[in-house]
């Protein structure tokens, strides 16, 4: 069976977007190649991509550039990826999406990523925060945390926790510029 898994950025208080849902803090630290090369890695695990709505014009369309750019870099590598992904977007209300390459589903959550976990092929990834992370954690669909925390504090924000989670720390890796990418099971 398919794993969800599920990568996200968090302050080292606890939020994964601002009161206002930004993330301008993520790149406060500055880059870093070998953080940057294990989230490639990561995505490279899996050939299925799920998102919330209200993420699929930003992302897949950032991404959709960088793999059409004309230089060789880390990000064009990685756009490459998504853009190959097979790409699912869930929605309570839209029915259709901006990119011919997003599917659409307003199916009962629980039940479609069962089905999709339950279907051949390599993990499935969910990148970022807001409500549908959060649904998603809620009704414990995720089966690996991969948790990027950065060196930032905000003081208030979105969590992507709303009840008491109990997770078992897999494994940590430190980057250069002060980030640690933590892998958590559920306990």
């Amino acid at each position: 069976m398919r794993k969800l898994k599920l990568q996200a950025h968090m302050t080292i208080d606890g939020f994964a977007a601002s009161p206002n849902g930004g993330s301008d803090w993520v790149f406060l630290s500055g880059p870093n190649a070998a953080g940057f090369q294990k989230i490639t890695e990561l995505a490279a695990t899996c050939d299925t991509l799920i998102l919330g709505r209200k993420m699929v014009p930003e992302f897949v369309g950032y991404w959709q550039n960088q793999a059409q750019s004309q230089v060789d870099t880390p990000l064009k590598a990685f756009g490459q990826l998504i853009v190959d992904m097979r790409k699912i977007a869930f929605s309570r209300t839209e029915t259709e999406s901006p990119f011919d390459t997003v599917e659409m589903k307003n199916d009962d959550l629980a039940t479609a990523i069962q089905a999709l976990k339950n279907q051949p092929g390599k993990d499935i990834i969910v990148y970022g925060g807001g409500e549908f992370v959060t649904s998603l954690v809620s009704l414990n669909l995720i089966d690996e945390y991969y948790i990027i925390v950065s060196p930032v504090a905000i003081g208030n924000g979105q969590s992507i926790f709303k009840e008491q989670k109990i997770l078992k720390l897999e494994s940590s890796t430190p980057f250069k510029n002060g980030k640690l990418m933590n892998k958590y099971l559920p306990a």
